[in-house]
């Protein structure tokens, strides 16, 4: 098991990204601590990882408020003894499939101040708990949009290439300390692909559309991004911090 042991809080674990790293990461050893604003899918994703015999506890935690952030991360630290590992995949508004000199400036604004901001929250405070130990790992998360020059996306490439940067802020303070920090960027992921109300196409289409532009001809998938989750957090990835992990198939390209 390549996190046994550890101690994981994961934001948004309601959502499939959160929901699929958990459960990947309880399946590695780790005894998961999981937040969301929306306490009942939390608490649904904790039962499944109990039932196969993982150990987690789930919390009503609303990833954009300071004092909610900063009370959660100290519990976990005060029962648990420390946090090994944090990740925050919560979702938020993204408005795209409209130029930008047709973008209302909120909706513009609103994917840049919300993403950028709880991945800060949520960072800092878990480092404050694992600064003293000189131990621990921060995943943020972006997508394939933080390195494309690619229309109609708003401000969610921007908040995404400005979350890469925080990682490489962070990591820059935090790493001497002894806490890494690596980003993952994933391209649209297959099993959450559905119906895209921001783009006027079949979704089969639009399926093909963001297959075709990536290097593999397909997209990532959930179990893809957990199990590169497993990984970074792991000590068999000691060596990197103030990185992106790409698994955007090649839509992006370092």
């Amino acid at each position: 098991m390549l996190l046994k042991g550890k101690i994981a809080v994961v934001h948004g674990a309601g959502g499939a990204i959160g929901g699929a790293v958990a459960s990947a990461f309880a399946r590695e050893g780790a005894k998961l601590f999981l937040g969301g604003r929306n306490l009942a899918p939390v608490e649904a994703v904790a039962k499944g990882i109990v039932a196969s015999g993982g150990e987690a506890q789930a919390a009503a935690v609303d990833a954009l408020d300071e004092s909610q952030v900063n009370q959660h991360a100290a519990s976990v630290a005060g029962s648990a003894g420390r946090i090994d590992i944090v990740l925050n995949a919560i979702g938020f508004p993204v408005v795209q499939g409209v130029p930008l000199l047709d973008l209302q400036r909120d909706d513009f604004v609103v994917p840049i101040a919300t993403w950028t901001m709880t991945q800060f929250l949520t960072a800092r405070a878990a480092a404050r708990h694992m600064v003293p130990r000189r131990s621990g790992v921060i995943l943020t998360l972006s997508a394939s949009p933080a390195r494309l020059a690619v229309a109609l996306t708003g401000g969610f490439g921007v908040a995404c290439a400005a979350v890469e940067g925080l990682t490489r802020t962070l990591a820059a303070e935090l790493s001497p300390q002894g806490v890494r920090v690596v980003c993952m960027r994933p391209h649209r992921i297959d099993e959450t692909l559905g119906h895209n109300a921001d783009f006027d196409m079949a979704p089969d289409a639009f399926r093909r559309l963001i297959e075709d532009m990536t290097l593999l001809k397909r997209l990532p998938t959930l179990d893809m991004v957990a199990s590169t989750a497993v990984f970074l957090a792991s000590d068999h990835a000691a060596a990197m911090s103030g990185t992106v992990a790409n698994l955007s198939c090649g839509m992006s390209v370092d």
